[in-house]
């Protein structure tokens, strides 16, 4: 008799965190995510009916009608220069040297790179209708590490970036071995913080927090090593700072 498929065999691969560097050992250990599958929300509502086809004349109003803002229209945000919606580096953090990327961006297939299996994940981000990804990363110390991803969808089909924030979460849940929080303000993004490290033979202990969240076409993730714990403190913090921007 054939074994049922366990549930995560169904699920797209896991992220390698090719970031997570231990600079003391020279040590590059992996952390997990998840990409997305979306699904449709429109699936199972009711019709609206169309209106009467009647309707009063409208006159023309004469002059040109100013673009709404950007408080007034979010997508005069996400439709611009990603990058500036990223939560800007602290005073005194230095460079990742260990970051790939030159200029913030990151292709599709850089994206899928960072991938256990890239090939697997390039094709599900392309089913997902993947639009580009805005990144940033910095190191407050030799070990302590950050790096935020904005990854955004066309969604003319998925509701992609909701699926992808989810399947992090539950690759972040799998693996958790510590505290998890509920970010306010994003339904339900979540936060996780280790207390107890991942070991390796031959390597110094990590610990790791990452945060999940989306909001309309872009999925938020944000990765945070050292060598000791990182605190609920820092990663709410990156995660509502993040969240405010979009």
């Amino acid at each position: 008799m054939e074994e049922p498929e366990r549930p995560e065999e169904s699920r797209p691969p896991r992220r390698r965190g090719r970031t997570v560097l231990l600079v003391a050992v020279a040590a590059v250990l992996g952390v997990v995510a998840g990409t997305c599958t979306g699904y449709v929300v429109q699936a199972g509502r009711e019709p609206t009916p169309l209106p009467p086809l009647s309707q009063p004349a409208v006159g023309q109003a004469k002059g040109e009608v100013e673009p709404l803002s950007a408080a007034q229209d979010r997508r005069v945000k996400t439709d611009g220069d990603l990058r500036k919606l990223l939560v800007g580096r602290p005073k005194g953090a230095r460079e990742n040297p260990f970051f790939a990327s030159d200029d913030g961006w990151w292709t599709l297939a850089d994206y899928a790179e960072d991938f256990t299996k890239p090939d697997q994940a390039f094709t599900n981000e392309l089913k997902s209708q993947f639009r580009r990804a805005a990144v940033t990363s910095w190191r407050t110390s030799d070990t302590h590490l950050v790096e935020i991803r904005l990854v955004q969808y066309r969604q003319e089909e998925r509701v992609a970036a909701a699926d992808s924030a989810e399947n992090g979460m539950y690759w972040a849940e799998r693996n958790n071995k510590g505290h998890s929080w509920a970010v306010p303000g994003t339904g339900d993004g979540m936060a996780y913080s280790d207390t107890e490290p991942y070991r390796k033979p031959g390597y110094v202990p990590l610990y790791s927090a990452e945060a999940h969240a989306w909001r309309g076409d872009i999925a938020m993730e944000i990765y945070v090593n050292d060598t000791k714990p990182i605190t609920k403190k820092e990663i709410m913090s990156l995660a509502e700072r993040q969240m405010e921007r979009l």
